[in-house]
């Protein structure tokens, strides 16, 4: 996606798609699409990317669908377009802004800068590239004392509830494979859920997230409910080897034949275990997952 400017108002914009000015209202409060820019003013400025998404909507609509689906598969096919993408050089000034914006607890500005990085490329890219490092940036400022625990807590959440967004508008509908991702019993940071959740988008894969504190318990329906072709589980916390013990083989037995793979800056030390219960560790790389994918659900 090339990166466009925004330069048109909502009457032009109305003109140019013939969608009235009260539905691109309508469309922007209820399913998010697009997201114009505001001038100091307050006004709505459109960008040529916004208006061929529009376009791309009415299609949709004046083909059958309902606004909602439409508004969901028009922006899917422009995120998921991994040729278009902005410069190099945005990605990295988007992560700067963020973390600007976070460290004055500018709420609003982390808000207007997300709604403008949703136009830099595809989910991954944005997620990879700017919501990823943001968070890590902002994690870091709170440990050197840059930040305190307010800062980082209302810039997380802010950038997570985006996340959490995206990743509802690009899941594909027309895949029957789902990757089932949860986190261990004692692992409060949900956050990296989302972020390789986009990993299994990208590989075509349907995902559902249980989120922090799952138990093993609360795993084992889900899986006997979803029926999933891979469960995901993410650790970053130590923990004794009593307790780890007694969690992998919880899990292990909880995701019964359905292969289960274990990741985050916890899972090396829980490597002998949890492939002693038939498990995969792979760490923090998204290469590593997919390689342990590789001839088993991805080929089907």
């Amino acid at each position: 996606m090339t990166l466009s400017s925004p330069r048109y108002r909502i009457q032009a914009v109305a003109g140019l798609t013939g969608i009235p000015a009260a539905t691109l209202r309508a469309w922007e409060r209820r399913y998010g699409v697009p997201r114009p820019t505001r001038t100091d003013s307050a006004y709505r400025l459109y960008s040529d990317d916004d208006i061929e998404l529009l376009k791309r909507m009415r299609k949709l609509t004046d083909g059958g669908f309902s606004p909602a689906e439409a508004a969901r598969t028009a922006f899917e096919t422009q995120l998921l377009d991994p040729l278009e993408t902005a410069p190099k050089s945005a990605f990295a000034a988007a992560v700067e802004r963020l973390l600007a914006a976070a460290s004055v607890m500018d709420a609003d500005a982390l808000e207007d800068e997300l709604r403008e990085v949703m136009t830099f490329g595809s989910a991954l890219a944005i997620v990879e590239r700017v919501l990823t490092p943001a968070l890590r940036g902002i994690g870091e400022l709170w440990h050197e004392g840059a930040i305190n625990t307010a800062h980082e807590h209302l810039a997380s959440e802010i950038i997570g509830n985006h996340m959490r967004d995206l990743l509802r508008l690009v899941q594909p509908s027309d895949q029957h494979r789902l990757a089932l991702l949860a986190c261990f019993e004692d692992e409060v940071h949900a956050l990296p859920l989302y972020v390789v959740a986009f990993r299994f988008v990208d590989w075509r894969c349907r995902v559902r997230i249980l989120g922090a504190r799952t138990p093993p318990a609360a795993l084992r329906v889900a899986v006997e409910a979803l029926k999933p072709a891979v469960v995901g589980l993410s650790v970053t916390s130590a923990m004794t080897p009593a307790r780890a013990r007694e969690l992998v083989d919880a899990y292990a037995d909880a995701c019964r034949d359905v292969p289960w793979l274990v990741g985050g800056s916890g899972s090396e030390a829980l490597r002998k275990r949890i492939e002693a219960r038939g498990g995969s560790v792979v760490g923090t790389d998204a290469a590593a997952i997919h390689t342990v994918l590789e001839g088993t659900f991805l080929k089907k």
